[in-house]
């Protein structure tokens, strides 16, 4: 049995409820540029968009940089080759970055017809970008700026302490 869209959701060897059927589920090995084209129905041997996809992909992981998900010196997508594993370093935490990845290049390349999805899919990004956050955070803490010593005067929002 073969998982309806297994390259959306983290590795796992049975469904539950399965009576222990094997899975064919997705890793981390797949090609981001390949998976990209196939979640927007272009099948993998059609190059034409590629240029177009690529350029949204990495709009996509820009984005996931400043928020700090992802190689510290950025990423980018130029060829098939790049993998997921290249970008999230196998971490299932992060796994979310596919479907938002897949939300963003959607809304940029093929937006849908209705606004009320076109709000659905920003809605979902948001949620996504704040749930990413999140995890995160909890991996890398954001440093306390350092605060001067308590008789010294500072500026805080335009005021005078």
């Amino acid at each position: 049995m073969v998982y309806p869209y297994s390259g959306l959701y983290p590795s796992v060897d049975t469904i539950p409820g399965s009576d222990s059927e094997e899975v064919d589920v997705a890793t981390f090995d797949e090609s981001i540029l390949t998976e990209t084209k196939k979640s927007l129905g272009i099948e993998e041997n059609v190059e034409v968009f590629d240029q177009e996809i690529r350029m949204h992909i990495n709009a996509a992981l820009g984005t996931l940089n400043q928020l700090g998900i992802g190689p510290e010196g950025g990423f980018e997508v130029e060829t098939a080759e790049q993998q997921w594993d290249d970008f999230l370093s196998n971490d299932l935490q992060l796994h979310p970055v596919k479907t938002y990845v897949h939300l963003r290049v959607r809304l940029l390349y093929d937006p849908p017809a209705t606004s009320w999805v076109v709000v659905a899919m920003k809605e979902q990004i948001a949620e996504l970008e704040w749930r990413l956050n999140v995890v995160r955070e909890d991996k890398i803490p954001l440093e306390d700026p350092e605060l001067p010593e308590e008789d010294e005067d500072f500026v805080l929002d335009g005021g005078v302490i």
